[in-house]
């Protein structure tokens, strides 16, 4: 089972660790944290209106965390705080229902292992978290 929940797919999100670091200056930041295993995720962004500009994220935590931050590093420029927070919506719903993703985010697939496992929903979950309760500190 661990190693279908850590496949390549995984672990090259992580490596790939795309947004990684802090912004000096953010509209909106928030760290969350998982008290359960101490993963931590603190994720920073830039707005231009109701857009996300620029995203930083620093996590201390599994490697689900850090593909999971990755993604949105990846993903989340240029989308509106609305689609993200549908987004952290969807993919709760993905881990925790088995509903489906947004079509244009065929990355999340990856994490699709991670469904059966309800103790490692929350290692994944984080970086959405920290990224919704950071558009809300931007005011977005």
């Amino acid at each position: 089972m661990i190693e279908r929940l850590y496949q390549e797919a995984i672990l090259n999100q992580a490596r790939a660790a795309v947004g990684a670091g802090r912004l000096d200056t953010a509209d909106g930041s928030a760290t969350v944290d998982n008290p359960l295993c101490g993963d931590r995720v603190t994720i920073d962004i830039v707005m231009d209106g109701d857009r996300v500009a620029t995203i930083g994220h620093k996590v201390r935590g599994c490697i689900l965390c850090e593909a999971a931050a990755s993604i949105i590093g990846a993903r989340a420029i240029g989308l509106s705080a609305a689609d993200l927070h549908s987004l952290a919506d969807a993919m709760n719903r993905m881990l925790r229902d088995g509903g489906s993703l947004p079509p244009e985010w065929p990355d999340l697939a990856v994490f699709e292992p991670v469904r059966p496992i309800a103790s490692r929903h929350e290692c994944v979950l984080l970086p959405f978290q920290a990224l919704d309760r950071a558009l809300g500190d931007a005011g977005a």
